[in-house]
């Protein structure tokens, strides 16, 4: 069975010169079968396209009420597909043919010169031009389709509320408020956080940046949100926790044929002890807002500081503690919230100002914190959108619920007998974390 003809639509307001063409066309037919069909003006050339579409087009530039150019502009916004246009000019002005190939022409020819070879050359060329253009359209069109089926998976896997400490309490009466706010610099995120219930007075808190956007770092925050949970089964503390994460990433990122990390860090607040143990993975240390004294600290762990997960596979990460009172925030965040720069160019935001805006804003409910945070690094860079992804996350130390009280002295007896109780001692075993990366 033979091919389908082209479909080939001749533009042209001289009828004697159109039936000419017309029948040139029908003679490729031993090399290139076409069905021409021939209109007069840029009006019914439209409509035709509109009606019935075509393959092909030879358009003529001086037409009646408007010239080649002008439909050429026209057909670029009609919807696909389009034809492949070829403009015949009557001049041969280059210029015209520049400008016309500028507006989506694939090729032009001058009507004194027109003969079968150059025609069968330029319909062929013509053609294959629009085949490409549409197979990179499709491309395009599905890679869109994957990025936004990647996009909605990542969030549709995302609860939308925080965890209440204890479980059986409401989040107004948690012993931890948390608020954050997260904003992608592309459809796919490399930042995310995880609060982990380990018991019903303890909050596991996991942060997490990796390197660069797109897809490859969201298939490695994938891979880290998925070694989460099960890491935190087996871990002692912040430090041990981050050193198993790093063995298992190390391995899972070794085939990849390049390198990537992650910088992370990992927090255990426990209302009863009213302590927080945590450790870093190459990442910005915590902000501890004290708002009894009015004093912002970095919560830093003891030397020497570890590296970022997935880079060397034996590394070893240190567990700082610090005390903690009613009213307390501890705010986390990744680089991208402060790593922005101003609107000369010249400086960044920088992590000083964030400390003097903490200390400025510590007064304020979390959500609102946050809030003021954003918006102090906005003013900073002129409200230029953000390059790259920002995550910050704040939780307020709260007030235990009376059952807790009761819990704490029988706690604290027995760490003056045994000496502070590991996580797993403490009945921290978790019973499930929570993820979030969306505001």
């Amino acid at each position: 069975m033979s091919a389908k003809p082209l479909s080939v639509l001749i533009v042209e307001d001289d009828p004697v010169f159109a039936e000419f063409v017309r029948q040139m066309v029908l003679a490729l037919g031993e090399h290139l079968p076409c069905a021409p069909r021939w209109v007069d003006s840029a009006e019914k050339a439209l409509e035709c396209l509109r009606e019935s579409g075509s393959d092909l087009m030879l358009l003529d530039y001086h037409l009646p009420g408007a010239n080649g150019l002008e439909v050429l502009e026209q057909i670029r916004h009609l919807p696909p597909p389009q034809p492949a246009v070829i403009m015949l000019t009557g001049s041969g002005n280059e210029n015209v043919a520049v400008e016309a190939m500028k507006r989506g022409a694939r090729d032009y020819l001058c009507k004194a010169d027109l003969d079968l070879p150059p025609l069968l050359r330029a319909l062929r060329n013509a053609l294959a031009q629009k085949q490409l253009a549409e197979e990179i359209a499709r491309f395009d069109a599905q890679n869109r389709a994957d990025l936004e089926l990647a996009r909605q998976l990542q969030h549709s896997l995302l609860p939308d509320a925080y965890p209440a400490f204890p479980r059986s309490a409401s989040i107004a009466e948690s012993c931890f408020r948390f608020s954050h706010r997260f904003y992608p610099a592309t459809e796919l995120a490399g930042d995310f956080f995880s609060i982990l219930p380990l018991s019903d007075y303890c909050a596991g808190i996991f942060i997490c940046d990796v390197m660069g956007h797109g897809v490859r770092s969201a298939l490695v925050t994938a891979m880290v949100r998925a070694l989460v949970d099960q890491t935190a089964l087996a871990a002692t503390g912040p430090g041990e926790f981050l050193g198993e994460m790093n063995r298992r990433l190390s391995a899972l990122l070794k085939p990849a044929g390049g390198p990537m990390f992650a910088t992370a860090a990992y927090l255990a607040v426990d209302a009863l002890t009213r302590r927080v143990r945590y450790a870093s993975a190459g990442h910005p240390p915590a902000l501890h807002l004290r708002r009894t004294v009015g004093e912002v600290e970095p919560l830093r762990v003891p030397p020497p500081p570890g590296p970022a997960l997935g880079l060397f596979p034996n590394a070893a990460y240190a567990t700082g503690e610090a005390p903690l009172a009613e009213g307390d925030v501890i705010l986390l965040f990744t680089d991208g919230l402060y790593e922005v720069p101003g609107v000369d160019g010249l400086e960044e935001y920088g992590q000083e100002r964030l400390v003097a805006a903490a200390r400025h804003y510590r007064h304020l409910p979390p959500a609102e914190l946050c809030d003021a945070l954003i918006g102090s690094v906005r003013d900073f860079a002129g409200g230029t959108p953000f390059a790259d992804d920002i995550c910050l996350l704040s939780l307020e130390v709260a007030a235990p619920p009376p059952a807790a009280e009761q819990e704490a002295p029988a706690l604290a007896s027995k760490e003056r007998l045994t000496g502070p109780a590991s996580n797993s001692e403490k009945g921290t075993s978790p019973a499930g974390g929570q993820s979030f990366a969306r505001s």
